[in-house]
């Protein structure tokens, strides 16, 4: 069992052109758990996960990934971006782009080989999508698109997985199959963390939670930290509305 956390943050500020975005984080993300990261829009969620991966420079602060740096251990993470953020016209098939996850274990200019390809196709099978591997993804609907950026992520074979916002766009079949995928890989000791729109599953999605705007709010076991108040807090003027569409029970 390891001995250090999955990830350990030490006072974590970042800014984007001179204005403050994230303020004095600390944060310990332990293993084998499914992660919610919630906040309200322009709360920092993207730019932290940005920072921990290692694509943001932090104004001040300590990010550890298994106690080194993420440049040490980025076979071991992988992120699955927002979908907006990615290029469906790139001409790529959904086979081309689930073996980009084999890269991070290969030397430079090393070949993909048929093991590579194997595992490939066993991370379609096992999202539902290996009849479509000879699609060029820009065909694809949102819901199936999402998938193939799972299966990406389960054929590089990491023990921490970043999500952003997986679940926009996508119907409910798929939802409830990426959040079971999610569950069975937290109880084979993968660490997750996602962020995360919808209040409503909250309770029912994730372990544990961490709640942000800009600074930490709390963080913790969802049950105990994923309250009113600590809602309130994290929302402010926003809750009203929240709570007037049923979003909080």
């Amino acid at each position: 069992m390891p001995t250090s956390p999955a990830i350990s943050v030490k006072g974590l500020s970042v800014s984007y052109e001179r204005k403050l975005v994230l303020s004095n984080i600390y944060l310990e993300i332990e293993h084998g758990f499914l992660y919610g990261i919630i906040g309200p829009n322009g709360a920092g969620k993207s730019t932290l996960f940005k920072a921990l991966l290692g694509l943001l420079d932090p104004n001040a602060g300590e990010i550890l990934v298994e106690g080194q740096s993420i440049k040490a251990n980025r076979k071991r993470v992988v992120y699955v971006p927002q979908k907006s953020d990615v290029d469906w016209s790139f001409p790529a098939t959904v086979l081309d782009v689930v073996l980009m996850g084999r890269y991070p274990h290969k030397k430079l200019f090393q070949r993909l080989d048929k093991e590579d390809k194997q595992m490939a196709m066993a991370a379609l099978e096992e999202m539902g999508i290996a009849d479509l591997s000879k699609r060029q993804i820009g065909e694809l609907s949102g819901g199936q698109q999402q998938r193939v950026f799972l299966s990406r992520a389960l054929c590089q074979q990491a023990d921490i997985f970043f999500l952003d916002e997986p679940f926009v766009g996508v119907d409910m079949t798929t939802e409830e199959k990426i959040i079971q995928l999610l569950k069975k890989l937290a109880s084979e000791g993968k660490t997750l963390l996602v962020v995360h729109h919808d209040l409503s599953t909250v309770r029912e999605y994730f372990d544990k939670v961490i709640l942000l705007n800009q600074r930490l709010i709390a963080s913790g076991d969802t049950e105990e930290t994923f309250t009113d108040e600590r809602i309130a807090q994290t929302y402010g003027g926003q809750l009203p509305i929240l709570h007037q569409t049923g979003m909080i029970s």
